[in-house]
């Protein structure tokens, strides 16, 4: 933790990092698979499968068929996901804070890019991001460093560690360190630790107030620091 870079921009996922819209894509995947004739998802179910995107995860749940259930998972996800959609805890906190101290963010999410962008807007977000990628605007999704290497471009900033990916799952841990950045660990649900054996976060946060914390201190001028020690 000592060694944790301040942020010179943070990349956020969207999905559980900073918004919960988990009941109405719960809704809208088990709409899909019934049209297959496949059991509901529980929501810890829904969770574990909405880590890639629809393009990555698809294709091994409904196999040759996964386009067809993918259109039906869309347009059913479109009737009420702005209705669904609650900003979490300290997000808007977090936000403020990064824009009023000139931190660049912005968001890099396996939701298809139109439903993000759509959903920003809804919550008045808009001013709060440099960039927003959604699933299929880069070539690959996370967790391929594609996506963050193209919002790292629109925000003209180089990946670095100075650069922070924080999200909820390891697919975001691996994609922040394929970026080169720093992956930061926000604790919004469980999370198998054998996910992360090998891509551990370089820190962990309970919440986004925490985080908060977390951005504030490490970005505090040390007293009587020296310029010579870089």
């Amino acid at each position: 933790m000592k060694s944790l870079p301040a942020p010179r921009a943070i990349l956020f996922d969207w999905d559980n990092t900073l918004v919960d819209n988990w009941r109405c894509l719960q809704a809208a995947l088990n709409t899909a698979r019934a049209a297959f004739d496949l059991p509901p998802l529980d929501l810890a179910e829904t969770l574990a499968n909405a880590r890639l995107s629809a393009r990555d995860s698809f294709p091994r749940m409904f196999g040759a068929e996964w386009e067809r259930a993918r259109k039906i998972f869309y347009e059913a996800f479109e009737r009420g996901h702005l209705e669904g959609l609650v900003a979490l805890p300290g997000s808007v906190e977090l936000l403020s804070w990064l824009r009023n101290n000139d931190t660049p963010a912005a968001v890099v999410s396996n939701k298809r890019g139109a439903f993000l962008r759509r959903e920003v807007a809804y919550l008045g977000w808009d001013d709060c991001f440099g960039a927003l990628v959604g699933a299929g605007d880069a070539p690959q999704d996370k967790p391929d460093a594609a996506p963050a290497l193209m919002a790292l471009a629109a925000l003209g900033v180089e990946a670095g560690a100075g650069v922070w990916f924080v999200g909820d799952t390891d697919v975001d841990l691996r994609c922040g360190l394929a970026a080169s950045c720093t992956p930061v660990l926000v604790e919004t649900s469980e999370l198998d630790p054998a996910l992360m054996l090998d891509c551990p976060p370089a820190a962990r946060v309970s919440g986004l107030d925490r985080l908060l914390g977390l951005v504030e201190a490490v970005s505090r001028p040390i007293s009587g620091a020296s310029s010579e020690r870089g």
